[in-house]
């Protein structure tokens, strides 16, 4: 990614990370392009590995969808709950803690997974191995207080 993107993304997260009615409308504009176009989206996003998750939520039990940026390691793909830099935690994070079990679309594949939070030397390990292709998820992590979570997700089915 060019330092122009890394800079175009930061601005784009920086507008809509305190606006959840900017947050949703990105977030379907993301999975409508990522679905038309097998896995491939544009924009912020664009040339980044990014999959859609389908989750259950925490506290209402409905089912959310949400694409994120993600890497591998091995065969298991890793996800980070940035939000940004924000102060807390993304609201999809408490989801996947909550209900582990997840269905994931990378490409035009999709298959369940389950979420498991890392910690400690593998937490950090996937972090910077992560941030070494996005550099932005340093600059979040600079940004707040908080760890910031890593999990990986591997397949169930």
């Amino acid at each position: 990614m060019s330092q122009l993107d890394e800079e175009r993304l930061r601005r784009e997260s920086e507008r809509v990370a305190n606006d959840p009615k900017a947050i949703d409308e990105l977030n379907q504009r993301v999975i409508k392009e990522f679905r038309a176009n097998q896995g491939k989206v544009g924009g912020m996003f664009e040339g980044m590995p990014v999959l859609i998750m389908t989750m259950t939520g925490a506290k209402t039990g409905r089912t959310l969808t949400r694409p994120v940026c993600y890497s591998r390691d091995g065969d298991a793909i890793v996800i980070i709950a940035s939000y940004g830099g924000n102060p807390h935690n993304p609201p999809w994070y408490h989801n996947l803690v909550a209900n582990p079990v997840i269905t994931v679309e990378v490409g035009a594949e999709k298959f369940k997974a389950k979420a498991t939070e890392t910690s400690g030397k593998e937490r950090q390990r996937l972090f910077d191995q992560m941030a070494k292709q996005m550099p932005f998820f340093a600059d979040y992590q600079r940004k707040t207080k908080r760890q910031i979570p890593v999990l990986v997700l591997n397949r169930v089915e």
